[in-house]
């Protein structure tokens, strides 16, 4: 049984599209997904699933969610194997000087190919610095983001797939997780 990480977009931010936590959580149990766990408030859900098709498994958890809250936020999904690899492709890993709170990872839910990946390159960031590589975008905030006039949110939309963003802390929290319920079975 893979253990899996979901990531919502759109959830819990500037007031709109609310789900508390535990709500969410009973929600995915209801689902037949097992051993659900969340990870702060921005709708991040680890459990496990026999379900390998993980398209049809981000749909099943959007249709819950809008049956459920009445809003339907997309759903972007990794395996603890495919979180693993998105810290180990690291490109700012062995940069001496990165803060980890300064450094984002934008979840694409789809591959963009070689001409969105060309796109990405192409855009002038400075002093921001981003790398992408397959279906994440590693973004390096040196100022932090809040200062930034880079419009990182709009990478999903120019791309014409959904995407969310989580900084660097989360991202290695979440891999824990999943790492201990793969431990556990």
């Amino acid at each position: 049984m893979a253990v899996i990480i979901s990531m919502l977009r759109g959830v819990n931010v500037g007031g709109h599209n609310k789900i508390k936590m535990e709500a969410l959580r009973v929600l995915y149990e209801s689902l037949k997904l097992r051993d659900a766990q969340t990870y702060v408030q921005s709708g991040n859900v680890i459990f496990r699933s026999d379900e390998r098709d993980m398209a049809r498994l981000a749909k099943r958890i959007e249709d819950g969610i809008e049956r459920k809250f009445g809003f339907r936020p997309d759903v972007i999904l990794r395996t603890a194997a495919e979180m693993r690899d998105v810290i180990a492709r690291n490109p700012f890993g062995k940069r001496r000087g990165i803060e980890p709170s300064k450094l984002l990872v934008s979840f694409l839910a789809s591959d963009p190919g070689e001409e969105g990946r060309e796109k990405v390159r192409q855009i002038k960031c400075d002093p921001e610095e981003m790398r992408i590589e397959g279906r994440e975008i590693y973004i390096y905030f040196p100022n932090g983001a809040g200062r930034s006039k880079l419009n990182w949110a709009g990478l999903g939309k120019m791309l014409k797939t959904p995407a969310t963003g989580r900084n660097w802390n989360s991202v290695t929290k979440m891999l824990e997780m999943a790492e201990k319920l793969e431990a556990s079975e």
